[in-house]
């Protein structure tokens, strides 16, 4: 019988449910069990496809092509479980799903209520993902907060699953905030007491209450809160903050919380095996070395917009015994060579991740140029390996007005076409696909592999008749899919510049913090070379 854990969160938002969730999955796999995470979102997009990423963080994709919350890249980081389209849900996917199937008289004439249209709608999710993975245990975090009006369709559908599976198969976790008021040197219990107060006003009473804090929280706090909220005081489990979140899974453990949600599901004790994962934080706190790279983007305004490229590059430097210092650059301030100089020169390395449309593309162009010509590392992905094609075509092969459609639809000299989308999302190419790796290349050194499959995103992409304009010139197409006519991976000759490689794919999403992504612990690599020669 599957056993289902619900997150739920209270007083804020921005409490790390996420990361908690994926630290209890890692919990729970380190003991034996088959673990699933899943997210369900209250928002009404029917996907986050179309959310800003300064608003929203970045768009995570599943090897199936479904695009997802941020949330899903933590699970999969943490529990290395490639999930799928079943493992993530929003209120406006499970709203239309209800009409369409409404208009074509899928309810035989019935009303259509939230109760039980809805519900049961939420609940079908939750048990298909239980079975399409065949877990162990089922890990659902439900997005929002407790008392948010959108989300009580959600906190309704997991107080109906405890009774449908059996109170020993169904437990609730509740992350809250302890408020620390600075002046008075103390910690607020009344938030989380009322939160949860509001979450048993629906029917569901926490077995497990996890506080966020700044502090330390003393044992008889710990049980005053135990008292007001009807939790045995084990299962008052403090969340501290931590200098890096790979930490978050040990000090979990050393609370009891590994434990605690045996005990709720009514599962026999289990030694965890965490030897793996205390090794890495051992290896985080030791690092010896530091780089500074220049992450040239769009959406750097808000920070989540490259959490997978930041995790990324952590992990690199984890394998590496290196620091990773990131240089924030909004792509739309560089305008000119010279503010590229002043904004770049200090880089040990340039990473230019994905982006879209035209908006800030003349300063990819420009970081682009600047890493050619003074011969640092550079790495660009999705939009920013077409910014180093198109810079490469315009100054070095001559071709003045190469450019992309998606950049100008109106020019003619496009090196990219958009792909025909029949898919439902604003992505042609969406998950995993294949690559054929060139031999002797960067990318092959890296890969030690002659295919690879990487995760996709993008509707523009070089095809491979374009591959006769750079035939005896230093930029080569070492990375391509024959099937599908596209060019995956370009990189210069090391004859001519130590590290300069784009990919149309995302790698950032198969990077694991132990264990670094082929490519980029190569970057890093490199990086930490050419800084040994200067």
């Amino acid at each position: 019988m599957t056993k289902y854990i619900f997150v739920t969160g209270g007083v804020v938002s921005g409490l790390g449910k996420g990361i908690a969730a994926a630290s209890l999955g890692l919990l729970l796999k380190s003991r034996g069990f088959k673990v699933i995470n899943q997210k369900l979102d209250p928002y009404l997009n029917i996907n986050p496809s179309n959310l800003n990423p300064i608003e929203h963080g970045e768009i995570y994709i599943t090897a199936d092509g479904y695009q997802t919350d941020l949330d899903l890249g933590h699970y999969e980081r943490f529990t290395d479980v490639a999930l799928s389209k079943y493992c993530s849900t929003s209120a406006g996917r499970i709203y239309l799903d209800i009409l369409l199937r409404e208009q074509n008289d899928g309810y035989n004439g019935k009303t259509v209520q939230v109760i039980p249209a809805v519900t049961d709608e939420i609940k079908q999710r939750i048990y298909f993902t239980a079975k399409e993975s065949q877990a162990d245990i089922v890990i659902t975090e439900i997005g929002g907060t407790v008392g948010d009006i959108e989300s009580l369709p959600f906190i309704e559908a997991i107080r109906q699953i405890k009774y449908e599976v059996g109170y020993e198969n169904c437990a609730y976790i509740h992350l809250t905030l302890m408020p620390y008021i600075k002046k008075a040197q103390e910690l607020k219990s009344k938030p989380t007491q009322h939160s949860v107060k509001d979450l048993q006003g629906l029917g569901i009473q926490p077995d497990i209450i996890m506080l966020r804090s700044e502090i330390p929280i003393d044992f008889s706090t710990r049980e005053k809160i135990a008292l007001f909220c009807n939790v045995e005081n084990e299962h008052i489990i403090q969340n501290l903050n931590v200098e890096t979140i790979y930490e978050l899974p040990l000090h979990l453990e050393e609370e009891g919380m590994g434990k605690a949600v045996l005990k709720s599901l009514g599962l026999k004790e289990k030694e965890a095996d965490l030897s793996e994962w205390k090794e890495l934080v051992e290896k985080i706190h030791k690092r010896e070395k530091d780089i500074t790279i220049s992450l040239v983007g769009k959406y750097v305004e808000l920070q989540d917009a490259y959490l997978s490229v930041v995790e990324s590059l952590i992990h690199a430097g984890i394998e590496k015994n290196t620091k990773i210092n990131i240089n924030w650059i909004d792509a739309k301030q560089i305008k000119t060579k010279e503010k590229a100089k002043l904004l770049l020169e200090k880089s040990d390395g340039i990473i230019i991740p994905g982006a879209y449309g035209d908006n800030g593309f003349k300063g990819l162009l420009l970081a682009s140029e600047f890493a050619r010509e003074q011969k640092i590392p550079y790495f660009a992905i999705g939009q920013g390996m077409h910014a180093f094609i198109i810079e490469y075509a315009q100054n070095v092969l001559a071709i003045k007005n190469a450019a992309s459609i998606e950049v100008d639809p109106k020019t003619k000299s496009s090196l990219f076409t958009q792909v025909n989308n029949t898919s439902d999302t604003k992505y042609s190419r969406a998950g995993a696909l294949s690559c054929k790796i060139q031999n002797k290349s960067i990318a092959s050194k890296a890969y030690e592999a002659e295919e690879i499959f990487e995760r996709h995103r993008h509707s523009y992409e070089l095809s491979l008749n374009e591959k006769k304009l750079f035939q005896n010139t230093e930029l080569q197409i070492t990375g391509y899919n024959e099937d599908l006519d596209f060019v995956q991976i370009v990189e210069l000759s090391q004859k001519t510049h130590p590290w300069m490689l784009g990919v149309q794919f995302h790698p950032e999403y198969l990077s694991r913090p132990n264990k670094a992504h082929p490519l980029f612990a190569d970057f890093i690599q490199t990086i930490l070379k050419n800084k040994g020669k200067k």
